[in-house]
């Protein structure tokens, strides 16, 4: 049965970036599931993907809509919330609640816009950690994510080895490649092009919603994958039989991207995805160290890595060097790679193996702690 769940939201006075800079009087947003048990170490955190939110789970009561992962996090699901206390947070730099380029600073009363500092996936895991000490969580059950959300968790399992004792990066990657880094960049170009995004400066104005669908219509054809398109679209046409030479509208892959790009605009903050999108390419689990197996040296956490056959945005090979790295430094590491014929998107669509998989290895996790 479906449940309902509440936005809620908690201040913290200031946050020392990567870059040097201070925020102060930052706000989170995050939700949670299921019950913290007495010794607060059932607690799971859930870390959303670029265009993510707090809203991980269950019917919102402000939207009515269901969480981005509702088909994995709920009763008697891949992560039961019967079983678990899990929470989500929505990112630093974001547009749905935490503190973010469209948030007015409340210094000088206005909104941030591009005077917001660029931040890091290590500044929005610094955020999280203020969070669940909040809550008086001391050490976190599992931490997991997919795509963005992976690295998250890998930076978790790095930056506090004694706060995580199990990762789940699902998805994902140590670093970003030079095509990943690409199409982030064509985004931003896309955005920043677009007459109305003024440097930063609309939000007293039109937003550049141009740009910024252009930017998710790229970013959607490298969340699917060839068969995923050519299985749900093929070359059929439009509501017409025959084709219009003209520009408008001929295929149905084309309405789809066009849809998909309009709906985002009326969620997102262009400059949220500016932000979030650098930090992504900013990452680099092994940046300042030897090695990225030396990234793992201090690591107390047992890891699940999955990834899929179709994903082309965060291949396969991405996961196996994560693997090989922490196999280098004797992590206990389990890793699988799932066939599935929705690309990128794969995991955050129903995938029985995915939560069988993540189901039974929190159990072992469980198990290993009661042994201890």
């Amino acid at each position: 049965m479906p449940f309902n769940v509440e936005t809620q939201y908690v201040r913290f006075p200031s946050l020392l970036l990567d870059c040097g800079i201070t925020l102060f009087d930052l706000q989170v947003a995050y939700e949670t599931y299921g019950t913290l048990n007495e010794r607060a170490t059932n607690a799971i955190l859930i870390l959303h993907a670029f265009s993510g939110d707090a809203h991980a789970a269950g019917m919102s009561l402000e939207t009515g809509q269901p969480g981005w992962w509702a088909s994995m996090i709920g009763p008697g699901l891949g992560i039961d919330t019967d079983r678990y206390f899990v929470i989500c947070s929505n990112v630093l730099g974001g547009c749905r609640g935490t503190t973010g380029p469209s948030t007015v600073n409340r210094q000088n009363g206005e909104r941030y816009g591009m005077n917001f500092p660029v931040i890091t996936i290590a500044d929005m895991v610094r955020l999280q950690k203020m969070l669940i000490d909040s809550l008086g969580i001391r050490k976190l059950l599992a931490v997991t994510g997919g795509s963005m959300g992976g690295m998250q968790a890998l930076q978790w399992a790095v930056a506090y080895p004694e706060a995580v004792a199990a990762a789940i990066p699902i998805a994902s990657t140590a670093r970003h490649s030079a095509q990943q880094i690409a199409f982030n960049e064509v985004g931003r170009q896309a955005v920043m092009a677009d007459p109305d995004w003024n440097n930063g400066d609309y939000y007293d104005g039109k937003p550049p919603a141009r740009g910024l669908a252009v930017a998710r219509m790229v970013g959607h054809i490298t969340y699917m994958s060839d068969a995923s398109m050519r299985d749900k679209f093929g070359r059929r046409l439009r509501d017409k039989d025959a084709f219009g030479f003209d520009f408008s509208v001929d295929f149905e892959v084309e309405s789809y991207l066009r849809y998909r790009g309009s709906q985002f605009v009326n969620r997102f903050d262009a400059n949220s995805y500016l932000y979030i999108t650098k930090a992504m390419d900013y990452f680099d689990l092994a940046q300042g160290k030897a090695s990225l197996a030396a990234a793992f040296d201090s690591t107390q956490a047992r890891f699940l890595a999955i990834s899929f056959t179709s994903d082309w945005l965060y291949p396969t090979y991405q996961s196996l060097e994560i693997v090989s790295a922490l196999r280098g430094r004797n992590v206990n590491v389990a890793f699988c790679e799932l066939r599935a014929n929705y690309g990128h998107d794969s995991f955050l669509l129903e995938n029985r193996q995915q939560a069988e998989m993540v189901s039974g290895f929190l159990k072992s996790v469980e198990e290993d702690l009661a042994r201890q």
